[in-house]
């Protein structure tokens, strides 16, 4: 089993910037595939990012040259800088793990990103 936490969402304003973070325990590993997804109200679930163990990234065409992910192995920590927020980035925020040819994902509880003036 694998858990994960979130921190770092809150309200901010059009252009603003802000940082999530998610802390893995439990049977991660660092080749676990790591990202972020987000779901809208009235929306479905997206994936916004995600980095393999080897560093590569994948990033929707949505944040694409705003948002960057990264990771820190030695301490099963994944982030996400998100710069120059727009009102369309408001969603709950998931953290997400998974083995890299698998598609079972491990979830976390969330975390509520808020961008208005």
């Amino acid at each position: 089993q694998v858990q994960l936490v979130e921190s770092g969402g809150g309200l901010v304003q059009p252009g603003g910037s802000l940082r999530l973070s998610c802390a893995a325990s439990g049977s991660i590993r660092s080749i676990y595939v790591m990202g972020w997804y987000r779901q809208a109200l009235g929306k479905q679930r997206e994936l916004v990012a995600d980095i393999s163990g080897d560093g590569s990234t994948n990033y929707a065409d949505s944040v694409k040259g705003r948002f960057t992910i990264s990771r820190d192995n030695a301490k099963n920590t994944v982030f996400l800088q998100m710069n120059s927020l727009k009102p369309e980035d408001t969603a709950v925020y998931y953290c997400t793990a998974r083995r890299p040819i698998s598609t079972y994902h491990y979830w976390g509880q969330g975390t509520q990103v808020t961008v208005s003036s």
